[in-house]
């Protein structure tokens, strides 16, 4: 790996999707929530600071993919200490399997945990950020009394969903995010939302805690009762204030690659890298035919591992964990993948029903590092959104376990979903180097580790590690590749290795989203990139 390379070659643009700066870096997958971040890098806050204001105002502009109604996930890097915060929502104690009907899970009130997001910010702001409390809400409640222009990607995935928005039968969601509840909003055109700004100034007047209780949890209450929900005021009383949890970390290449434990699939991404760094350096090529076959292998090997070993997070011991002990498990899998094909492969059935999330990575001139990984599950949630309050409720009940009672997300009052997310932090020499996450369900994986492989193995700069072509491959032996993007030789070889070929669109929205920052290692300063497959743009401070 040559650090210096990869830094002296990283180009800036004028489109924001690649930037540098002196004191801090923001990237994140809106304009407004970037600026909000780097605002408050430019009042003298820090990175907890940054990347509570840049949640909470994506929470406004890209309500398809989080907002109050959601979880977030998050590691932190802070005072020279890593470590993991578990925002998991839990499963609301009036739902229990013989209460759920068909279609429940996937849209409607039904399908929604409680919210963590306000509660996780809440909390990461009040142990670690230095600003009042007041200014982190500012943007977001800017954004959310002004209104922001609706992209081209926000209208085509309001006409993908009008008929979903459709299925909730009181049109709640229709109604706060459809154009007079019925059809998408034209590219461009200003969309305000006046509850929802009225709900975060009363959360940046009375605290955090007046999401929970209070009015607004009496609101959320009858909104439910009204309409057959689950969600109650008195599981809203109870906090789900965020877990702290001892980061996961391998070596590799020489570096520390840190990330989340369960509920997160996290330990899958680190048994990827560990496979990957048994491989010689510069033998696996992700371009060339054998490289996207192994590399496809690899994924699909992992996730399922995961599927098949779901492991609840308190009762998860990293040292009893093979991924970790030793290297004979990883290197049977690296024998077992370089010897065989994908032909026969076994279908396993997953619980990652959830594709549109949100990443944000923020570090700063003192350090710190953060990156907060965010989502309402799948694009725009539930479709139900709070009467009065203005945001949607999530559905992450979808990802709950309804058959196996002994799994550790079955569907029971106070579970936990699964989680797809796994925002990293890769440390040089002990220090931050790169923080990185993207949405995509179990695409998070693979976009991750491609990500970091054509970093750290192919020396490119971050501007290019983004832009490079993607694959991924599910349990099924199906790989979804932006063919075109692709020498013809890789699909080829890929459905002659027994996989089947699923053909994306050149830079696709199915192929996940990496916002990351970089603290040079080789001089001073900072490098942001934010995803070319979406609306974000990174920005930093230089005072």
């Amino acid at each position: 790996m040559n650090i210096h390379q990869i830094e002296q070659n990283f180009q800036p643009s004028s489109d924001g999707k690649c930037a540098v700066a002196q004191n801090g870096m923001v990237a994140t997958a809106f304009p407004p929530a970037t600026k909000a971040g780097v605002e408050m890098l430019s009042k003298s806050g820090n990175a907890v600071d940054a990347a509570c204001a840049a949640a909470f105002a994506l929470g406004v502009c890209e309500p398809q993919a989080s907002g109050l109604g959601g979880q977030t996930m998050g590691i932190l890097h802070f005072n020279g200490q890593t470590i993991a915060l578990d925002g998991s929502g839990c499963v609301p104690f009036l739902a229990h399997p013989n209460r759920i009907e068909t279609g429940d899970l996937q849209t409607g009130y039904r399908a929604t945990t409680v919210p963590s997001t306000p509660a996780v910010l809440g909390r990461l702001h009040a142990e670690y950020g230095c600003l009042p409390w007041s200014t982190i809400l500012e943007p977001a409640i800017r954004i959310a009394r002004n209104g922001y222009p609706i992209t081209r990607l926000q209208h085509q995935l309001q006409r993908r969903e009008i008929q979903n928005f459709n299925r909730v039968p009181s049109r709640s969601g229709a109604e706060y995010f459809l154009k007079d509840g019925k059809q998408p909003y034209a590219v461009g055109e200003c969309f305000r939302q006046t509850d929802l700004a009225d709900l975060l100034e009363l959360m940046a007047e009375k605290g955090v805690t007046a999401f929970y209780s209070g009015k607004v949890a009496d609101m959320i209450d009858a909104d439910m009762c009204a309409n057959k929900g689950f969600l109650r005021a008195a599981d809203l009383a109870r906090i789900p204030w965020p877990v702290k949890r001892a980061a996961l970390q391998v070596s590799y290449r020489g570096l520390t690659v840190l990330t989340t434990p369960p509920p997160t699939p996290g330990r899958i991404l680190l048994l990827i890298l560990r496979v990957l760094d048994l491989l010689p350096q510069g033998y696996l090529q992700l371009s060339s035919p054998s490289g996207a076959r192994t590399f496809a292998a690899l994924i699909r090997k992992a996730l399922a591992i995961r599927i098949q070993d779901p492991i609840h997070p308190d009762r998860y011991d990293p040292d009893e964990d093979p991924i970790f002990k030793g290297k004979g498990y990883v290197r049977g899998i690296a024998d077992a993948i370089m010897a065989t094909s994908a032909d026969n492969p076994e279908v396993l059935a997953g619980c990652f029903s959830g594709g549109e999330t949100t990443h944000l990575s923020v570090m700063d001139a003192h350090g710190n590092a953060i990156g907060l990984t965010q989502s309402i599950n799948q694009v725009y949630g539930s479709k139900a959104a709070a009467r009065g309050l203005g945001f949607i409720y999530n559905d992450y009940l979808s990802d709950i376990e309804t058959s196996d009672p002994t799994h550790p997300h079955f569907l029971k009052p106070g579970g936990l979903p699964w989680s797809s997310v796994s925002p990293t932090i890769v440390l040089c020499e002990g220090r931050p180097w790169i923080v990185t996450g993207s949405p995509g369900s179990e695409r998070i994986l693979s976009t991750i580790a491609q990500f970091l492989f054509h970093i750290i193995d192919a020396d490119l700069p971050m501007c290019e590690a983004m832009k490079r072509p993607r694959l991924h491959c599910s349990t099924d032996g199906t790989v979804s590749l932006e063919a075109d993007r692709f020498d013809p030789s890789v699909p080829a070889f890929l459905v002659e290795s027994g996989f089947k070929i699923n053909r994306c669109e050149p830079y696709a929205f199915y192929h996940g989203a990496i916002h990351a920052v970089l603290k040079r290692q080789s001089c001073t300063g900072f490098q942001g990139v934010a995803e070319i497959r979406r609306d974000g743009i990174a920005g930093g401070y230089s005072d």
